[in-house]
């Protein structure tokens, strides 16, 4: 074998040994199979229900942009208009990522950590991107910063771990 095969190889044993199964399809005892189950079926509903949450949401920011160029002035957005149109694009781009989330959940019943990461780092800059400074404590500002350098390390080893 060459040193890429046996790479190769060892990447796959390592991925096999890391899987996971949060929801095993098949288990020995038949009320944890039904509770598998109904579970599978309850993360299906939500998958339902975020696209609907996403597609009101996308409704919502085309109300956001109408409401705010219609204020006078008159197709003039301000700093603010802008922060609040930002957010709320922010929070489908969220809701997207959350609907992937489910979604590959369904697809391999292992939560997909880089991804929740990513999602949670993404729902943390939507909060830097539309944070008003003049409302803000010197602690609010320093937990948020805390909370985004703890996931962006996480988010940087666990993506090291699986490359």
């Amino acid at each position: 074998m060459h040193n890429e095969d046996i790479d190769n190889e060892r990447r796959r044993h390592e991925n096999e040994r890391l899987r996971h199964e949060e929801l095993p399809e098949n288990h020995d005892d038949i009320l944890v199979q039904f509770l598998h189950r109904a579970i599978r079926v309850a993360v299906k509903i939500l998958a339902v229900l975020m696209v609907m949450v996403i597609f009101w949401s996308v409704v919502d920011v085309i109300y956001v942009i109408y409401s705010k160029l219609i204020t006078p002035p008159l197709v003039m957005l301000a700093l603010e208009d802008v922060l609040v149109v930002f957010g709320a694009i922010m929070i489908v781009l969220i809701g997207v990522e959350i609907f992937i989330n489910i979604r590959l959940y369904l697809g391999s019943n292992i939560i997909p950590v880089q991804l929740v990461l990513a999602t949670a780092l993404m729902a943390v800059a939507r909060k830097v991107i539309v944070l008003d400074l003049s409302y803000v404590s010197s602690e609010h500002m320093v937990g948020i910063a805390l909370i985004t350098l703890a996931l962006g390390i996480s988010y940087w080893l666990v993506a090291k771990k699986t490359s």
